[in-house]
């Protein structure tokens, strides 16, 4: 039976708690009422909630609290601004100071209290919110701005601080933006521009100037959200909101640090399972990471190294410059959907044609050849003695006449041609302006994507500055990275979001069997041992070889025996992470004589290096294979991160991996497998035979169904290595180490 948990409904006590401490509020859900089916087998919600931000950004009514109009304070240089947003957007400004009587000729109220109406939205200018919060939630405010700073951006005081305003926040029920914000949710939009806008979401006001300014080169922007600290809402509530927008065509993102990883994912899942595309420049590549981690795979995952995978996970395009978060937005807006992946590069000169074609085909771009019916028509109008294959070389001249206009029509009525990009150098008036128009008028007759690359430094051209930005069809870049970065993108996120199939959706709700025998077996704050580890990896199906554990010399040729030989030996004790260092793995025993042997051997070993043992474990040899790792780490953002890579020596040696945050279904799995660097491995190199690719596949999702059910119970996880035997042979874990928190 169902029982209720402030007003939501649960099954299981770790769901209790994730609902009752607020990650997913009653009605957050599609504007329902929070069910068990809402939260996956670890109790984390499924679904992002969407904030009704529509009064944040275009409110009825403001309060300025802290308004002032005296000269050469910072207050009145805000609130000035404030008046005028509030007149752009048709809102009732009322300036709030307790000593006086009118801001700018308008009537001021001594407090919140004494406002003559209920406000959507209160902009703090004071040094210290938090006393105005309890104010503001008397009054029903249901928003508030905080620009003041000193809090998390500070240090520990800071930090202590901010963590009290969020206490306070999450008291009151409003939903607050900042503390350590800005103005820039209060600009001034261009409302002339037509067509799909970008949304911004930036940490760093700063940062966000250069997106922001795109208006002027004729590209639309509808919304500004600078988070600051995110004492409350934070990056993932906008790209939530801005999901849902339509007249949102992308979200570019500049973010600093996440706030919640989870959240960010589901905010992607709304912006995925919507096709709006999301832009984001994440700082912080170098971070390596300050947790200590036991298994191969812990060293594997640094902090960025699961951002990255993350994003990639759930279709957020990740950019490095805030240039190519500009183009790869813009591009991303306005572009249509693509009639196909290939991509043909025109120019008036072979040397511009191949140096682009190639740096486009080593980022992963396809540049088929034209069809000899296509060339031929081509060559109508271009010397046969050019390339017409694909890039297009025009030669030049043909660009200056009626010739330029059907050579583009031409391309770009080639069935398998989605993107036609022209580099164009330097300007070279009047061919080059001749050059831009023709494209400029192709571009409004097809429904493919017409890109140019417009290499003058100097800009002032009119073939660039009416020309080109002038047409809202073309997109235009500066240089060719950012070219060939924003039509990746592009042709990426569309066929990301045409296959794309929530994770949320088919994720486990209830435990499985297996869960309940795992967590017999679990340790809390201990290191499992290897026997125990393999136990752990039986319960959730995970072959593991034929092997007895024994305590005695005797018993240990009783086991090779019936485990048959050759054998391999290995001592088991819950401090042992990595045995081999330690001389305590013999491998290759063929006789009595040499397990007796080698049970004293390791033993002695023990004894002299003063490890505990739970025993002497007696294997089955596997040899034929290609070892493989697979682990569960936990990172502090996102919860529990699967891993797979190369294993055995090469885990360290190549650092050769692949993560993904669960849940995630098999196509993430193969992804993954498509990642590594030593794929062809796994393939069959040298006349090897191809590896058991699926059942590699059933343990990276099996192990991923642990780390979902186990959760936080199990710190790090790792099988290395796991053997992958030969097609249809399956896959071995030939030794794990789990350890449990």
């Amino acid at each position: 039976m169902l029982g209720s948990t402030h007003g939501t409904f649960t099954t299981d006590p770790r769901r209790a708690h994730v609902v009752a401490c607020g990650e997913l509020p009653p009605n957050a859900v599609h504007g329902r009422a929070v069910t068990a089916d809402d939260l996956d087998v670890s109790g984390r919600p499924l679904y992002a909630g969407v904030p009704d931000l529509d009064r944040f950004f275009r409110p009825a009514s403001v309060a300025v609290v802290g308004a002032s109009d005296a000269e050469g304070r910072p207050n009145t240089g805000i609130t000035r601004q404030l008046i005028a947003w509030a007149e752009r957007v048709g809102a009732r400004l009322h300036p709030v100071h307790p000593t006086r009587q009118s801001v700018f000729g308008i009537p001021c109220f001594p407090s919140v209290a004494d406002l003559p109406e209920q406000v959507d939205l209160a902009v703090l200018l004071v040094g210290d919110p938090l006393p105005v919060i309890e104010q503001l939630a008397e009054e029903k405010v249901r928003f508030a701005v905080a620009f003041a700073s000193g809090f998390a951006e500070t240090g520990e005081e800071g930090a202590a601080a901010q963590e009290r305003l969020t206490a306070a926040v999450q008291r009151s029920g409003l939903r607050l933006l900042g503390p350590n914000t800005n103005l820039n949710a209060f600009e001034k939009f261009r409302e002339d521009l037509e067509g799909p806008a970008i949304a911004l979401i930036t940490q760093s006001g700063h940062q966000g100037r250069p997106v922001f300014t795109l208006q002027e080169l004729g590209i639309r922007l509808s919304h500004w959200a600078p988070t600051g600290n995110e004492a409350d809402l934070e990056t993932a509530d906008f790209i939530s909101y801005f999901a849902e927008r339509p007249e949102v065509g992308a979200i570019a993102c500049y973010v600093e640090g996440l706030k919640d990883g989870r959240a960010f994912l589901l905010a992607a899942d709304r912006a995925a399972r919507r096709g709006v595309p999301v832009v984001a420049v994440k700082v912080g590549r170098t971070e390596t990471g300050a947790r200590m981690a036991a298994s191969h795979t812990g060293k594997l995952t640094g902090a960025d190294t699961v951002v990255d995978a993350a994003m990639r996970q759930f279709g957020v395009i990740r950019v490095d410059g805030l240039d190519e978060l500009q183009d790869t937005s813009a591009l991303l807006a306005r572009a249509r959907r693509p009639k196909a992946d290939g991509v043909v590069v025109y120019s008036i000169s072979g040397g511009t044609g191949a140096h682009f074609s190639d740096l486009a085909t080593e980022a992963g771009l396809s540049l088929p050849t034209l069809s000899a019916d296509r060339q031929a028509e081509l060559h109508q109008w271009i010397p046969e003695y050019l390339n017409v294959a694909n890039p297009v070389d025009n030669g030049g001249h043909p660009v200056g006449d009626w010739r330029g206009r059907k050579i583009i029509d031409a391309i770009l009525d080639e069935p398998e041609v989605g993107v036609l990009i022209c580099p164009i150098t330097g300007p070279f008036p009047p061919m080059s302006d001749k050059l831009a128009q023709d494209l400029a008028d192709a571009a409004e007759q097809t429904d493919k994507l017409v890109c140019v690359v417009w290499g003058s430094p100097v800009g002032t051209e009119e073939a660039y500055r009416t020309t080109l930005l002038g047409s809202s069809r073309v997109a235009t870049f500066r240089t060719f990275a950012n070219c060939i970065t924003a039509v990746r993108a592009y042709l990426d996120h569309h066929r990301f979001t045409a296959h794309y199939r929530s994770p949320f959706d088919e994720a486990p709700r209830t435990p499985s069997p297996s869960f309940r025998k795992a967590q017999a077996l679990m340790r809390p704050g201990q290191q499992l041992s290897e026997h125990a580890a393999k136990q752990l990896l039986r319960a959730y199906g995970i072959r593991v070889p034929r092997e007895q554990l024994v305590t005695s010399a005797a018993a240990a040729v009783r086991a090779a025996g019936l485990v048959g030989y050759p054998v391999v030996m290995k001592a088991s004790g819950a401090q042992l992470a990595h045995k081999t260092e330690l001389g305590l793995v013999k491998i290759g025993l063929t006789s009595a004589s040499q397990v007796r042997d080698a049970y004293r051997e390791l033993t002695d070993i023990a004894r002299y290096e003063g490890v505990a043992l739970d025993g002497i474990l007696v294997c089955q040899m596997i040899e034929r294979g290609v070892e493989m790792v697979v682990g569960v780490t936990q990172d502090p953002l996102f919860g529990p991160t699967v891993t797979v890579g190369l294993g055995g020596v090469l885990v360290e040696v190549l650092r050769d991996a692949a993560v993904r945050v669960p849940p995630f279904g098999e196509d993430q799995a193969k992804a993954m497998l498509s990642e590594l660097r030593g794929r062809a491995l796994l393939d069959g190199v040298r006349g090897a035979a191809p590896a058991d690719i699926d059942a590699l596949v059933e343990v990276v999702l099996r192990v991923q169904r642990m780390a979902l059910e186990l959760g936080d119970d199990i710190a790090e996880l790792d099988i290395n290595p796991l053997m992958v035997l030969p097609r249809g042979q399956g896959a071995v874990a030939l030794d794990a180490l789990a350890v449990c928190q």
